[in-house]
This record gives C-alpha cells, sequence and structure tokens, in this order.
C-alpha cells in the first residue's frame, strides 16, 4: 500500500528585510545635518544636540558613542579640543575632534542637573542603566531624520560616523585622512565603508556624454 506524499506546510512569514532598505546607511548631507541642529535648538533639546554634534564630531560607532565618560571629554573645568578613546571593535585608539559648536553645546549639557555627580557623558534613566542604550541611540537618529522628512530606512546610526569623514572625502580626496580618523587599519576597509569605487565610478559616468 502506498502512501501519498502531502505537500509541506509553512507558515507564511513576510522575508525580514521585506519593505527595507537594506545595506549601508547614507551619510547625512551638510544640509540635512543643520535642520536637525536647527530643530533641536529651537525644540531646546539640549541633551539631543549635544548627542547629535558630539556623534556628527567623533565619528564614532553608536556602542562607542554611548559609553563616552565625562573624564574623557572634559578636563580643567572646560571641554576638550581633542580626544582619544580605546574603540570597542578593534581595541585600538581613535583621535578626535571637537568643533567650537559641539564644545558649546556639551557645556550646556554639563550645567544640566541630570549630569551632577555623573560618570557617562549619557547617563541612562534609570538607575540601573548607568548610560543611554545602543537601542535608544538608534531611536534618537530615526526621529532626527524623520523630523526632517528623511526616509529613516534609509539612514541610521552607521550614517552618523560617515557623514563628516564623506564630507571630507568630497572635498579633499585624502583616503588617507580619512582611514586615520575612522581608525582603519587597512585602506579597503575605509575604500567600503564610504563607498569610493562606486562614487567615482558615478562621477565619470557623469561627467561623460555620448
Amino acid at each position: 500500500m502506498t502512501i501519498a506524499n502531502l505537500p509541506a506546510i509553512r507558515a507564511c512569514r513576510p522575508a525580514w528585510n521585506k519593505g527595507r532598505v537594506v545595506g549601508q546607511k547614507r551619510p547625512l548631507l551638510p544640509k540635512h545635518v543643520w535642520a536637525i541642529r536647527v530643530r533641536l535648538e529651537l525644540a531646546g533639546n539640549i541633551r539631543d544636540l549635544a548627542i547629535f554634534n558630539t556623534a556628527i564630531d567623533s565619528k564614532l560607532r553608536g556602542c562607542d558613542l554611548v559609553k563616552l565618560k565625562v573624564a574623557e571629554v572634559y578636563a580643567a573645568g572646560q571641554v576638550k579640543e581633542r580626544a582619544s578613546i580605546i574603540q570597542s571593535k578593534t581595541g585600538k585608539p581613535v583621535r578626535f575632534e571637537f568643533a567650537e559648536g559641539t564644545r558649546k553645546s556639551l557645556e550646556d549639557w554639563f550645567r544640566n542637573p541630570l549630569m551632577i555627580g555623573s560618570e557617562y557623558l549619557w547617563p541612562g534613566r534609570f538607575h540601573e542603566r548607568l548610560h543611554i542604550s545602543t537601542r535608544q541611540y538608534a531611536r534618537l537618529v530615526r526621529d532626527w531624520v524623520t523630523s526632517i522628512g528623511l526616509e529613516p530606512s534609509s539612514y541610521g546610526t552607521h550614517s552618523m560616523p560617515r557623514t563628516k569623514v564623506a564630507e571630507i572625502y568630497r572635498k579633499t580626496g585624502n583616503l588617507r585622512a580619512v582611514q586615520l580618523l575612522l581608525g582603519h587599519t587597512k585602506m579597503d576597509s575605509t575604500v567600503r565603508y564610504l563607498g569610493v569605487e562606486l562614487e567615482d565610478a558615478l562621477a565619470i559616468a557623469e561627467a561623460v556624454e555620448i
């Protein structure tokens, strides 16, 4: 007696990436950066403005940004012009600079009562959490880009460290400088991070008319 093979029954689950923009997140353009800054300033959101400016200038990954300590950026009663931390992913030091506007926003944040006695630059709202989480930071980035009308699926926490270095490369073409600023050990990593080959190829194609 033969038994008929029944068709396999599978749950109809949508693909995890359905409707999402996958791949590398876009860097913000200068006009986007200024639009977000203006909105945060008008809203009087001192903390978010300080986080946003620090994220742009430091070019740090989200996991390193949320763990920044006061002692790493503040000394002798003022915000440092340059700072250095050990990256959690590579275990190697990386240096970064703070622009004047970023230093001012950090100084305003240090005067907030929430910063009294805090070891971390972005203290958590709950006692068991010493600093904000990477998930909280991701929600902040989503709110920022949405507030100026950008598609949130095209941007994320990786957009923040890419923003300033992408502009540096656009203006100077100096990959070595970008490599040092990001703390990459290999130039290939920097090329992939910026998507340089594709951008250069598109620029060449745009300049050629047939």
